[in-house]
């Protein structure tokens, strides 16, 4: 595989309340492979630009690979120019993925491949936790760890997310407080297949009932499913800090579902 360039960029800081850069994640370009990130600051990327060496900027793709992104280049005056919307550089948030198994995995894999470097992913798979009872399930999410310390509860929406008792449970068990040192943020993502995507708006209905609850008090955020990985960092974030903010609109008082309401 020819190299893209000397080195590459995956993620950027800005310094605080400025339009300066401050650093990017830096990868070393091996050929056939990218090598893990490190941190380096703006000068340490001039002097390099000025040495001579070649910056590309990157991204993952939903297959999980990295694609290579347009360059990263000095300016006259002597600043930097990218053109790539590239995440920031910020803590990797315990993130657990809800979604109906059945239709939307294939979704659940392009969002984590999407996301892998942005996020811990504390999601379970098919066969982790076998139980049919609300309360047991969301205490052997807790016990096994896959709540204990999650920050933020993502909800694939699809057409018939609304009616699955195993996502209301975990929505369920991500609002108890028992979860981390506070309750987890929650986001819910409408997928292309959801009849709401692309509208700008989202029907009561056609949700997770509990889901909806915190959508009236506005604690949760619910967006699009996309592709561009800063545009995911935002709205995790978003659901992240409302996990504090906004901890007082939390509502967890509803039954759980104690069957599906549709196949």
């Amino acid at each position: 595989m020819i190299k893209w360039a000397d080195f590459l960029v995956s993620k950027e800081k800005w310094i605080f309340n400025t339009k300066s850069i401050d650093s990017f994640i830096v990868h070393n370009d091996n050929g056939d492979t990218v090598s893990k990130g490190y941190e380096k600051n703006r000068s340490w990327i001039v002097k390099h630009l000025k040495e001579g060496k070649t910056f590309c900027c990157i991204y993952l793709d939903v297959d999980g690979k990295w694609s290579k992104g347009g360059g990263l280049t000095l300016t006259v005056k002597g600043g930097l120019s990218w053109s790539e919307n590239l995440p920031l550089i910020l803590p990797k948030r315990k993130s657990f993925i809800s979604y109906y198994h059945n239709d939307d995995k294939d979704y659940k894999k392009k969002f984590y491949n999407l996301t892998s470097d942005l996020i811990i992913n504390k999601s379970v798979e098919d066969g982790d936790i076998k139980s049919e009872n609300g309360p047991e399930y969301v205490k052997q999410l807790i016990n096994n760890g896959y709540l204990s310390d999650t920050t933020v509860l993502v909800v694939l929406l699809g057409p018939k997310t609304k009616c699955r008792k195993h996502v209301d449970w975990e929505i369920s068990g991500a609002l108890n407080y028992k979860v981390g040192d506070t309750y987890s943020g929650l986001l819910g993502l409408k997928l292309p297949s959801h009849p709401d995507f692309g509208t700008g708006k989202y029907s009561y209905m056609l949700q997770p009932q509990r889901l909806t609850d915190n959508l009236k008090t506005y604690y949760a955020v619910i967006r699009d499913y996309t592709t561009d990985r800063k545009k995911l960092q935002e709205y995790i974030e978003l659901a992240y800090k409302n996990r504090a903010s906004k901890a007082d609109k939390r509502l967890n008082s509803r039954i759980q579902m104690k069957s599906n309401t549709c196949s």
